[in-house]
């Protein structure tokens, strides 16, 4: 896609969002419009996908085909309006996100069998592991594809992470491109007040990885250009680390750069100040 073409996407999707956060009074809009392009760009452009007669197939195995996992599994909503929106399942079922019976859960589970989810995700710090898991098994079975995951800030501070880091040079992962969601906010406030990350492009430089950064990450042409320099650099032995920066709440001003909508629903009327910023592209749900 154009970018103006993938731009259009995203705003449908930031709609969607917070449409689905105020149906059900619940769930976590500041992360996932802030990661936005990202998810459209990777879905809508940058990922190869199966598919048939023009259709998107999905299954488990994943083989000859580009994975995508997200550990920060509470910005669910941006994810699945895009495998929503790419095709994986019908747009009109982000009606049910996190109701009774929804296969759209407030964290993506794979009980419920929904197209595009192969991991359960969001008991923080897991996700690098299992895509290095996903990875490793792609290198051994001669597969060509690249695996993607998208971490949080905040969700740095937990252990597993840094073992993960560790494994991955070590092993020599080369087709695995991760990224950090660097919004400076987590739930209770800004990641240097709660848990100062640092320099997290030294450390993982430290620890054996290449290190980019896409310094507007809701810019879609510096994302996909971002993206295009990561993938150029897979395949010589060591992982990618993309530090992505990007804002909280990104689109809607009164909730852009506050910790404050990390997991806060809007209310009727703020709904209609949010959607008012927010241009109708390819048809609400």
């Amino acid at each position: 896609m154009e970018i103006e073409q993938l731009e259009k996407v995203a705003s449908q999707v930031r709609r969607d969002i917070v449409r689905m956060v105020h149906g059900c009074q619940s769930g976590h809009p500041g992360g996932s419009l802030g990661c936005t392009e990202l998810l459209v760009a990777l879905y809508f452009e940058r990922m190869k996908l199966k598919e048939q007669d023009g259709n998107v197939v999905f299954d488990m195995d994943g083989r000859d085909e580009d994975l995508f996992f997200l550990s920060n599994g509470h910005i669910s909503p941006v994810w699945y309006s895009v495998l929503a929106r790419r095709g994986y399942f019908p747009v009109s079922e982000l009606a049910t996100f996190r109701k009774l019976d929804s296969r759209l859960q407030g964290h993506p589970t794979t009980h419920e069998h929904l197209e595009g989810i192969r991991i359960a995700s969001g008991s923080l710090g897991q996700g690098l592991s299992v895509a290095l898991g996903a990875a490793t098994a792609k290198k051994l079975n001669n597969d060509k594809g690249i695996v993607y995951v998208l971490m949080g800030d905040g969700e740095q501070q937990e252990g597993q992470v840094w073992e993960a880091a560790t494994f991955a040079p070590h092993h020599q992962v080369d087709n695995l491109i991760a990224f950090i969601d660097l919004n400076g906010q987590q739930i209770d406030g800004p990641t240097v007040k709660v848990m100062n990350n640092r320099d997290l492009g030294a450390k993982y430089e430290a620890f054996g990885w290449e290190v980019i950064s896409i310094e507007e990450g809701n810019d879609m042409a510096a994302v996909t250009k971002g993206l295009y320099e990561a993938k150029g650099r897979l395949g010589h032995g060591r992982p990618i680390m993309v530090l992505l920066h990007t804002g909280m709440g990104y689109g809607v001003d009164f909730m852009m750069g506050s910790h404050k909508w990390h997991g806060v629903a809007p209310n009727d009327e703020q709904l209609a100040a949010a959607l008012a910023q927010l241009d109708e592209t390819l048809g609400d749900y």
